[in-house]
């Protein structure tokens, strides 16, 4: 039994531990304790946001286990459609493959249709190669080419 509910400013670290822990977000991330301020003013700032929903997934025990964030972007094509972005999702490193990952899409994709979302998209690293494999067997399809300028 896994629970999903929004995230609180106090499992700000737990998700900060969990996008750091992986071969890209140990280059990106900067986890320590005490956490950054950065990270709870970016909470702070999501969580004022109607069109934002940072979730956590919990285990039986209560213990956060998944994080994902979904984010509802109004635009007027589609005649005025909403989109859903799905964004950092991880899984604890201790219970990736027993199927959470497949059941957190699950879970946002009903999230997304509760708000009216016409069409639920992601962006993926190419340097991972099984989460883009992951994606296509839930039914998403490469659509479009990606382009990201940095500041």
């Amino acid at each position: 039994m896994i629970n999903f509910r929004k995230a609180n400013e106090a499992d700000v670290s737990k998700i900060v531990a969990m996008i750091a822990d992986d071969e890209l977000g140990k280059t990106r991330e900067n986890f320590q304790i005490p956490l950054p301020e950065e990270y709870i003013l970016a909470f702070k700032a999501i969580d004022d946001d109607k069109n934002q929903e940072l979730i956590v997934v919990e285990n039986e025990e209560a213990e956060i286990i998944g994080t994902l964030q979904l984010s509802f972007i109004q635009y007027l094509t589609y005649r005025g459609g909403i989109r859903a972005q799905i964004e950092a999702v991880r899984i604890r490193k201790d219970v990736r493959g027993l199927g959470l990952g497949k059941k957190m899409f699950e879970w946002a994709i009903e999230r997304a249709k509760e708000r009216k979302a016409h069409l639920i998209q992601l962006t993926s690293d190419k340097k991972r190669p099984k989460a883009i494999k992951f994606y296509e067997d839930l039914g998403f399809k490469p659509s479009h080419e990606g382009m990201k300028l940095h500041f």
